[in-house]
Protein backbone atom coordinates (compact mmCIF):
# COMPACT_ATOMS: atom_id res chain seq x y z
CA UNK A 1 0.00 0.00 0.00
CA UNK A 2 3.05 2.10 -0.20
CA UNK A 3 1.63 3.81 -3.57
CA UNK A 4 -1.09 4.73 -1.94
CA UNK A 5 -1.74 8.38 -1.82
CA UNK A 6 -1.97 9.02 2.26
CA UNK A 7 -5.86 10.22 2.11
CA UNK A 8 -6.80 6.95 0.28
CA UNK A 9 -4.99 4.90 3.16
CA UNK A 10 -6.44 6.99 5.78
CA UNK A 11 -9.75 6.11 5.10
CA UNK A 12 -9.38 2.41 4.32
CA UNK A 13 -7.34 2.66 7.94
CA UNK A 14 -10.36 4.18 9.18
CA UNK A 15 -12.35 0.69 8.50
CA UNK A 16 -10.95 -1.04 10.81
CA UNK A 17 -11.88 -1.01 14.49
CA UNK A 18 -9.84 0.98 16.62
CA UNK A 19 -8.32 -1.28 19.02
CA UNK A 20 -6.82 -3.42 15.69
CA UNK A 21 -5.62 -0.42 14.53
CA UNK A 22 -3.71 0.34 17.59
CA UNK A 23 -2.30 -2.93 19.07
CA UNK A 24 -1.63 -4.21 15.24
CA UNK A 25 -1.90 -1.77 12.43
CA UNK A 26 0.33 0.40 14.25
CA UNK A 27 3.15 -1.81 14.24
CA UNK A 28 3.12 -2.76 10.41
CA UNK A 29 5.92 0.06 9.48
CA UNK A 30 6.30 3.45 9.98
CA UNK A 31 4.07 4.87 7.55
CA UNK A 32 1.28 3.28 9.50
CA UNK A 33 2.31 4.26 12.95
CA UNK A 34 2.39 7.77 11.99
CA UNK A 35 -0.97 7.44 10.47
CA UNK A 36 -2.28 5.76 13.86
CA UNK A 37 -0.69 8.11 16.04
CA UNK A 38 -1.73 11.16 13.83
CA UNK A 39 -4.94 13.16 14.02
CA UNK A 40 -6.24 12.83 10.80
CA UNK A 41 -7.36 9.25 11.12
CA UNK A 42 -9.15 9.78 14.90
CA UNK A 43 -11.08 12.94 13.17
CA UNK A 44 -12.39 10.48 10.03
CA UNK A 45 -13.42 8.18 12.66
CA UNK A 46 -14.88 10.29 14.76
CA UNK A 47 -16.74 11.99 11.65
CA UNK A 48 -18.20 8.81 10.78
CA UNK A 49 -19.28 7.70 14.32
CA UNK A 50 -21.00 10.74 14.63
CA UNK A 51 -18.65 12.47 17.57
CA UNK A 52 -17.13 14.92 15.52
CA UNK A 53 -19.07 17.32 12.72
CA UNK A 54 -17.96 17.65 9.24
CA UNK A 55 -16.03 20.30 9.93
CA UNK A 56 -14.15 19.07 12.83
CA UNK A 57 -15.16 21.85 14.67
CA UNK A 58 -13.88 20.50 18.14
CA UNK A 59 -10.55 21.91 19.02
CA UNK A 60 -9.36 18.14 21.07
CA UNK A 61 -5.71 18.22 22.07
CA UNK A 62 -5.63 14.52 21.13
CA UNK A 63 -8.13 12.76 18.80
CA UNK A 64 -7.39 9.22 19.99
CA UNK A 65 -8.15 9.91 23.27
CA UNK A 66 -11.18 12.04 22.44
CA UNK A 67 -12.31 8.86 20.12
CA UNK A 68 -11.97 5.92 22.91
CA UNK A 69 -13.65 8.68 25.26
CA UNK A 70 -16.63 9.35 22.88
CA UNK A 71 -16.94 5.47 22.37
CA UNK A 72 -17.02 4.82 26.37
CA UNK A 73 -18.95 7.52 26.85
CA UNK A 74 -22.15 5.63 28.82
CA UNK A 75 -23.53 5.84 32.46
CA UNK A 76 -21.02 4.53 34.97
CA UNK A 77 -23.53 3.99 37.73
CA UNK A 78 -25.67 0.51 37.73
CA UNK A 79 -29.39 0.59 38.57
CA UNK A 80 -29.89 4.65 38.88
CA UNK A 81 -33.66 4.16 39.24
CA UNK A 82 -34.20 1.43 41.45
CA UNK A 83 -35.49 -0.93 38.30
CA UNK A 84 -33.54 -3.48 40.68
CA UNK A 85 -34.31 -2.66 43.72
CA UNK A 86 -31.27 -1.16 45.63
CA UNK A 87 -28.96 -3.83 43.50
CA UNK A 88 -25.39 -2.15 43.01
CA UNK A 89 -26.16 0.19 46.11
CA UNK A 90 -23.50 -0.40 48.89
CA UNK A 91 -23.12 1.49 52.36
CA UNK A 92 -26.84 1.59 52.49
CA UNK A 93 -28.30 3.27 55.57
CA UNK A 94 -31.60 2.86 56.18
CA UNK A 95 -32.87 5.30 58.70
CA UNK A 96 -36.32 5.38 59.64
CA UNK A 97 -38.08 3.05 57.31
CA UNK A 98 -35.64 2.63 55.00
CA UNK A 99 -35.33 3.07 51.35
CA UNK A 100 -38.30 2.51 49.50
CA UNK A 101 -38.52 1.81 45.46
CA UNK A 102 -41.66 3.53 44.22
CA UNK A 103 -43.30 4.22 41.03
CA UNK A 104 -43.70 7.71 39.15
CA UNK A 105 -45.28 9.60 39.62
CA UNK A 106 -45.96 8.64 43.35
CA UNK A 107 -48.31 10.34 45.52
CA UNK A 108 -48.32 14.11 45.64
CA UNK A 109 -45.48 13.51 42.96
CA UNK A 110 -45.14 14.90 39.42
CA UNK A 111 -43.93 12.83 36.45
CA UNK A 112 -40.39 12.66 35.31
CA UNK A 113 -38.68 14.93 32.38
CA UNK A 114 -38.26 11.55 30.66
CA UNK A 115 -40.24 8.82 29.91
CA UNK A 116 -37.32 6.42 30.17
CA UNK A 117 -37.63 6.28 34.06
CA UNK A 118 -40.51 4.85 35.47
CA UNK A 119 -38.97 4.81 39.45
CA UNK A 120 -37.11 6.75 41.96
CA UNK A 121 -35.77 5.87 45.39
CA UNK A 122 -37.60 7.52 48.14
CA UNK A 123 -36.23 7.90 51.80
CA UNK A 124 -37.75 7.76 54.97
CA UNK A 125 -37.94 10.47 58.56
CA UNK A 126 -34.62 9.57 59.42
CA UNK A 127 -31.31 9.78 57.30
CA UNK A 128 -31.22 7.32 54.18
CA UNK A 129 -27.80 7.28 52.61
CA UNK A 130 -26.59 4.99 49.52
CA UNK A 131 -23.34 4.96 47.87
CA UNK A 132 -21.88 3.15 44.54
CA UNK A 133 -17.59 3.01 44.13
CA UNK A 134 -16.76 2.95 40.19
CA UNK A 135 -13.56 1.45 39.31
CA UNK A 136 -12.08 3.35 36.70
CA UNK A 137 -9.81 0.68 35.45
CA UNK A 138 -12.31 -2.31 35.58
CA UNK A 139 -14.67 0.28 33.12
CA UNK A 140 -12.33 0.47 30.67
CA UNK A 141 -9.96 3.95 31.76
CA UNK A 142 -6.36 3.39 31.69
CA UNK A 143 -3.77 4.91 34.21
CA UNK A 144 -2.47 6.89 31.20
CA UNK A 145 -5.57 8.34 29.93
CA UNK A 146 -6.71 9.48 33.68
CA UNK A 147 -3.32 10.86 34.39
CA UNK A 148 -2.40 12.76 30.99
CA UNK A 149 -5.47 13.50 29.48
CA UNK A 150 -7.82 13.75 33.12
CA UNK A 151 -11.04 13.58 31.31
CA UNK A 152 -13.85 15.52 32.48
CA UNK A 153 -16.13 13.26 35.57
CA UNK A 154 -19.52 14.54 34.96
CA UNK A 155 -21.73 13.81 37.71
CA UNK A 156 -25.84 14.47 37.61
CA UNK A 157 -28.81 13.38 39.52
CA UNK A 158 -32.31 14.18 40.00
CA UNK A 159 -34.13 15.12 43.27
CA UNK A 160 -37.86 15.96 44.28
CA UNK A 161 -39.98 16.34 47.45
CA UNK A 162 -43.74 15.52 47.60
CA UNK A 163 -46.10 18.35 47.70
CA UNK A 164 -47.55 17.71 51.39
CA UNK A 165 -43.86 17.32 52.82
CA UNK A 166 -41.23 19.00 53.11
CA UNK A 167 -37.97 17.21 53.22
CA UNK A 168 -33.26 17.57 52.90
CA UNK A 169 -31.24 16.63 50.30
CA UNK A 170 -27.52 15.42 50.34
CA UNK A 171 -24.83 14.78 47.23
CA UNK A 172 -21.56 14.25 48.13
CA UNK A 173 -19.06 12.65 45.26
CA UNK A 174 -15.42 11.69 45.36
CA UNK A 175 -12.10 11.05 43.30
CA UNK A 176 -10.06 8.77 44.81
CA UNK A 177 -6.54 7.27 44.22
CA UNK A 178 -5.47 3.68 44.50
CA UNK A 179 -5.51 3.90 48.03
CA UNK A 180 -8.89 5.76 48.12
CA UNK A 181 -7.52 8.98 49.54
CA UNK A 182 -9.80 11.82 48.76
CA UNK A 183 -8.29 13.79 45.55
CA UNK A 184 -10.85 16.07 44.41
CA UNK A 185 -14.82 16.48 46.00
CA UNK A 186 -17.82 18.27 45.14
CA UNK A 187 -20.62 18.00 48.41
CA UNK A 188 -23.52 19.84 48.00
CA UNK A 189 -24.81 22.13 51.13
CA UNK A 190 -27.89 20.54 52.64
CA UNK A 191 -30.79 21.51 50.83
CA UNK A 192 -34.40 21.97 52.60
CA UNK A 193 -37.43 21.60 50.18
CA UNK A 194 -40.55 23.23 52.07
CA UNK A 195 -43.86 21.40 52.49
CA UNK A 196 -46.75 22.78 50.15
CA UNK A 197 -43.74 22.72 47.07
CA UNK A 198 -44.71 21.53 43.59
CA UNK A 199 -42.84 18.41 43.59
CA UNK A 200 -41.36 19.40 40.40
CA UNK A 201 -37.92 17.23 39.77
CA UNK A 202 -34.18 19.13 40.13
CA UNK A 203 -31.40 18.15 38.39
CA UNK A 204 -28.21 19.01 39.93
CA UNK A 205 -24.46 18.34 38.27
CA UNK A 206 -20.87 18.82 38.51
CA UNK A 207 -18.17 18.30 36.41
CA UNK A 208 -14.28 17.11 38.01
CA UNK A 209 -11.92 18.65 35.83
CA UNK A 210 -7.78 19.46 36.09
CA UNK A 211 -8.14 16.99 39.02
CA UNK A 212 -4.67 16.13 38.88
CA UNK A 213 -3.05 12.47 38.26
CA UNK A 214 -3.71 9.49 40.26
CA UNK A 215 -7.36 9.36 40.28
CA UNK A 216 -8.42 5.44 39.81
CA UNK A 217 -12.16 5.61 41.61
CA UNK A 218 -15.03 7.82 41.97
CA UNK A 219 -17.28 7.71 44.76
CA UNK A 220 -20.86 8.51 44.91
CA UNK A 221 -23.13 8.93 47.91
CA UNK A 222 -26.81 10.61 48.13
CA UNK A 223 -29.52 10.74 50.58
CA UNK A 224 -31.68 12.46 52.73
CA UNK A 225 -35.35 12.43 54.95
CA UNK A 226 -38.15 14.21 55.93
CA UNK A 227 -38.37 16.81 57.89
CA UNK A 228 -42.26 16.15 59.21
CA UNK A 229 -40.83 12.67 60.83
CA UNK A 230 -43.73 10.76 59.74
CA UNK A 231 -43.48 7.34 59.56
CA UNK A 232 -43.20 5.89 56.20
CA UNK A 233 -41.94 7.15 53.24
CA UNK A 234 -42.38 11.01 52.96
CA UNK A 235 -38.42 12.47 52.20
CA UNK A 236 -36.61 13.09 49.10
CA UNK A 237 -36.94 11.11 46.13
CA UNK A 238 -33.72 10.74 43.96
CA UNK A 239 -33.55 9.08 40.50
CA UNK A 240 -31.45 9.01 37.58
CA UNK A 241 -28.43 9.44 38.83
CA UNK A 242 -25.32 9.15 36.45
CA UNK A 243 -21.63 9.79 36.62
CA UNK A 244 -19.69 9.34 32.91
CA UNK A 245 -16.12 10.26 31.86
CA UNK A 246 -16.12 12.50 28.67
CA UNK A 247 -13.64 13.88 26.35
Amino acid sequence: MESLPEAVLIRILASIPAVDLVLACRLVCCQWKNLVDGAALWILKCQQEGFAGAESEENAENWQNFYFLSKRRRNLIKNPCGEEDLQHWGEVENGGDGWKIEELPGDFGKEFPSEEVHKYFVTSYEWCRKSQVIDLRAEGYWEELMDTTQPKVVVKDWYAGRSDAGCLYELCVKLLSENEDVLAEYKTETIAIPQDNDASWTEISYTFSDYGPGVRFVRFEHGGQDTLFWKGWYGVRVTNSSVTVEP
